[in-house]
């Protein structure tokens, strides 16, 4: 995991879209250092066990469970949307929904939960784990997430801040070029 911290955090400049180059580049940087952060993952935190039928966007899968299918929102971060105001894509949409189906599509994965459980339109709020990696920060490492915390599910906020701040000095994913 990167050890460099940023002076100042900033916010995220949407209109700055990588190319399509730059998502190549990027899937082929290596994932994020495993023992770091499963270091800070909870013992006693609670969680699920499902695989991943569907890739919404960059931030939602769809998961099956033993009974159901559940959509999950990525707690702690968000990417642009696919379908934005002006009935596009956001810039970056495409490179962070194609980053997030390379993760966990078709994959197992743990779903770990925080205090708040379900957003405002149903969806199960997670923490995605495929083995020893989280991909909600693996996501923000790799520039294609930013941080968005919505207390009161703020357990790994200080770790995506730093990745935030890391990304952006290095310029990749949606920082490239910024």
């Amino acid at each position: 995991m990167p050890s460099r911290i940023l002076r100042r955090a900033s916010a995220l400049t949407l209109h700055l879209a990588p190319a399509l180059a730059a998502l190549a580049l990027t899937l082929s940087s290596p994932p994020l250092a495993p023992a770091p952060v499963a270091a800070q993952r909870p013992a006693a935190a609670r969680g699920l066990v499902g695989e991943v039928v569907r890739v919404v966007d960059g931030d939602t899968i769809q998961v099956r469970l033993a009974d159901r299918i559940e959509k999950v929102r990525y707690i702690g971060i968000d990417t642009p949307e696919v379908n934005g105001r002006a009935g596009g894509p956001e810039p970056g949409a495409v490179e962070a929904t194609a980053l997030n189906r390379t993760l966990v599509e078709g994959r197992r994965v743990r779903l770990e939960l925080d205090v708040q459980e379900r957003d405002r339109h149903g969806r199960l709020l997670a923490y995605v784990w495929i083995g020893d990696l989280m991909v909600n920060a693996e996501l923000v490492r790799r520039g294609y997430a930013q941080v968005m915390t919505v207390p009161p599910n703020v357990r790994y906020q200080a770790l995506f801040l730093r990745l935030q701040r890391d990304a952006r000095e290095a310029g990749r994913g949606l920082w490239r070029g910024a």
